[in-house]
């Protein structure tokens, strides 16, 4: 038998060809970030007791060994207006010891340390935004402590005053990260791009920060989850070493989400190499929601030192390929990796189902060759796969994940000759079908 059948769910993609962009490169941020932000567990009622505890539970845990290592405030944090000299400054009742006080605190922790602001005149909540203050933003971000800088696109000013699309309002505060660095010797802020998509900022956002939102804020339900995937389907080949899609933060853990359905939001944001940010509430989180953010296989493909591309579909699966469907987003990915080919099968249907692919259908895959398969959330070792692979019963919503290496030359005799037949023949020119 050529076949080998793995009982799961999983999620995958193929390499898009793009013009290739130039990447910051500034140092910072070569890998994904992973960590937590505040918004989608606490909104606006954050404080230092909120920040100081999610971190103390990021540590207890395990989360910070896993590789979490970021804690970062979201909206609210600020004052509703600036100081006597411009500048901004941390609500006093929130926050009484100060940022300085913070941030050194979560160094001793071990953790970087990253805080919100808007390229508009206010933030979404209404507080100072960061519009012809860049450079003063950043350096106050910087002399408080601060490592990572998320960046928002609410409250935009007139064309008239602006005079510049996206991409423009963003290099302004690149500019001043990059001109802070330059001038204080320190690590440039990390910079996140959070303007929602706009302007096919996939094309040009390598070129401004270490990562940058695809799409609109992420819900804590299938609905969501799969719109963003089907989204992220068409841009994979955007993503590598210092800059990277980002599919949001994570919702593992928040509203009706099935255990399948956490799984399968989680493979997609890590195999696609978005940067990872838990968004529940740790206090509140049960066993089963760690496991998933604390899957340190899947957390390895993310953190990849030595391929930074993602997963990207080799097969749509329900739509024909290249087809965009919010609901049904392709089903077939793979990628490379430090230590073999990734693939992910994500069942997009509302019932279990059986998948299959032939190994080289994926551009990773060498034809003639054996794979030895690896569950990345079984964390078993499922035999040799010959020519194809079949996962049975994938749930509704779930997803199938998969290490393969390459563990030599198939054996003797298998047929078809050609596992993709089409134009496929011997030396001397006769055609193979695929009987």
């Amino acid at each position: 038998m050529t076949g080998m059948t793995v009982v799961a769910g999983l999620s995958v993609a193929f390499l898009l060809t793009v013009r290739e962009v130039r990447a910051l490169n500034n140092g910072v941020a070569r890998l994904p970030v992973l960590g937590c932000n505040t918004w989608n567990a606490y909104g606006c009622d954050i404080d230092e007791d909120v920040i100081l505890e999610t971190a103390s539970l990021m540590k207890s845990l395990g989360l910070q060994d896993a590789g979490y290592a970021h804690v970062n405030l979201d909206d609210c944090w600020a004052e509703e207006n600036r100081t006597a000299d411009g500048s901004l400054a941390p609500n006093a009742q929130k926050f009484p010891s100060g940022f300085k006080n913070l941030t050194s605190q979560l160094h001793d922790m071990g953790f970087q340390a990253g805080i919100y602001g808007d390229s508009g005149w206010k933030t979404c909540a209404g507080y100072p935004g960061s519009y012809s203050n860049e450079l003063l933003d950043a350096t106050t971000f910087q002399n408080w402590g601060f490592d990572y800088l998320k960046y928002d696109n609410c409250y935009i000013p007139f064309d008239d005053v602006i005079r510049e699309g996206t991409y423009g309002k963003y290099q302004r505060m690149a500019g001043a990260i990059a001109q802070l660095a330059d001038s204080s010797g320190e690590p440039p802020l990390t910079f996140s791009l959070c303007e929602w998509g706009w302007s096919q900022v996939w094309i040009w956002g390598a070129t401004v920060g270490n990562s940058w939102r695809v799409d609109g804020d992420v819900s804590d339900n299938w609905v969501s989850v799969a719109s963003i995937i089907n989204l992220a389907s068409f841009i994979t080949g955007y993503t590598n070493y210092y800059g990277r899609n980002d599919l949001d933060m994570l919702e593992v853990g928040n509203g009706e989400m099935t255990y399948d359905e956490n799984k399968s939001h989680f493979t997609a944001w890590a195999l696609l190499k978005s940067p990872l940010l838990i968004g529940t509430n740790l206090s509140a989180a049960s066993p089963e929601i760690i496991e998933i953010l604390s899957n340190t296989e899947i957390l390895a493909i993310n953190q990849d030192p030595v391929v930074g591309l993602s997963v990207s579909p080799f097969r749509w699966g329900v739509n024909a390929d290249w087809t965009s469907n919010s609901s049904y987003p392709a089903q077939y990915w793979s990628g490379p990796s430090e230590n073999g080919t990734v693939f992910m099968l994500l069942n997009t249907l509302d019932e279990p189902a059986d998948m299959f692919f032939n190994l080289t259908e994926s551009p990773w895959i060498r034809a003639g060759r054996q794979y030895s398969v690896r569950d990345l959330w079984r964390h078993t070792d499922n035999g040799t796969a010959i020519r194809n692979v079949t996962a049975s019963a994938v749930p509704p919503h779930g997803v199938v994940a998969l290490l393969l290496q390459d563990a030599g030359d198939e054996p003797d005799g298998i047929l078809p000759l050609c596992a993709v037949y089409y134009d496929c023949s011997s030396e001397n020119g006769t055609l193979v079908d695929g009987s």
